[in-house]
């Protein structure tokens, strides 16, 4: 496989852990990577999810940064309605200052949330709207070329932090292509329209100063073990997990209550997340991710590895460099 792959890392917290486990955790999954020769590692903002620890992810980042010395530590996304295109430059301007060739700046327009936590965001419904525009008044304020007369991030003016759009519909991926940007799809939960938004992107991509050629990064779930039955197992838990989350409505699910709405209509939309996922052994894993790297014509896999426990998906993590080691290419 001759293709670089990064992994998402949600700091995700584990039944009985809390998020100071959950960050230690990230900082050990960032150090393994960092050995194995992964280039990068995306960290997601989600909002009033009680399960991931990646909400202030300026500040894990910094954190993870503190703990490594080389791999690159990307956002995946920062979702920028939530927040003025000015502190994040601050923030990420902050962190380049800190940490110089080592952060990139991944971009979406969702809430990261729902209805209620966009109200406590102080976030409208109409907040998204102004998303193209705040883009190139961050990316202003980054380059030192700034869109707001006498204004200026301080860090962050002239640090030329990478942009990066991140999206799951045609929207974000013609947004990219307009504006030049590297283009992430989040094919990881949100498979439906991979195919038309990557091919819309290509066809319709204008280089800009940032980038000559297009650059598109799939999202693909993976949880690879020493042997397919482990991971296939694994598997079955992380459903499980992921059934809880988001159908569970605060009750104490059984496996047996799991797997019920799991197989029911109400149960689609999470069976559908994990459509494209990589399971099994290590060339079981390197053989699914090859045909998918083709399938979603991508430049870059962005890996979220599913196993259910961190010492499973530390052990994921390491096999999956086993199965591209031979390339070069992570």
């Amino acid at each position: 496989m001759t293709i670089a792959v990064s992994i998402l890392d949600l700091a995700p917290i584990r039944k009985g852990e809390t998020a100071r486990e959950s960050f230690a955790a990230s900082v050990a999954l960032a150090q393994s990577a960092e050995q194995l020769g992964y280039r990068r590692v995306w960290y997601a903002e989600h909002h009033n999810m009680a399960t991931i620890a990646s909400s202030a992810t300026s500040v894990i980042i910094a954190h993870v940064a503190a703990h490594t010395s080389t791999i690159r530590l990307r956002a995946g996304g920062i979702m920028l309605p939530n927040h003025s295109p000015l502190t994040i430059a601050e923030q990420f301007g902050t962190l380049e200052s800190l940490y110089p060739g080592r952060i990139d700046l991944g971009l979406g327009r969702a809430p990261g949330s729902d209805q209620k936590t966009m109200f406590a965001l102080r976030r409208t419904p109409s907040s998204a709207d102004r998303f193209p525009e705040d883009v190139l008044e961050l990316q202003g304020y980054l380059s030192g070329d700034t869109r707001v007369p006498g204004v200026h991030a301080t860090p962050g003016r002239g640090t030329n932090v990478p942009l990066y759009i991140l999206g799951s519909s045609m929207f974000g991926a013609t947004l990219a292509a307009a504006f030049g940007l590297p283009y992430g799809f989040a094919s990881h939960f949100a498979p439906e329209m991979l195919e038309s938004a990557v091919a819309a992107y290509r066809s319709e991509f204008r280089p800009s100063a940032q980038l000559d050629e297009p650059f598109v990064i799939a999202g693909v779930n993976v949880i690879a073990s020493e042997s397919s039955a482990d991971a296939h197992a694994q598997l079955v838990q992380a459903m499980r997990n992921r059934v809880r989350a988001f159908l569970g409505r605060g009750r104490a699910l059984s496996d047996e209550d799991a797997d019920e709405l799991l197989s029911s209509p109400a149960g689609e939309h999470v069976r559908q997340m994990v459509k494209y996922a990589a399971i099994g052994t290590p060339a079981e894993v390197g053989e699914y991710l090859e045909a998918f790297r083709k399938h979603a014509d991508a430049d870059e896999l962005m890996v979220a590895h599913q196993s259910p426990t961190t010492e499973a998906r530390l052990r994921s993590v390491e096999l999956l460099a086993e199965a591209v080691a031979a390339s070069r290419a992570l």
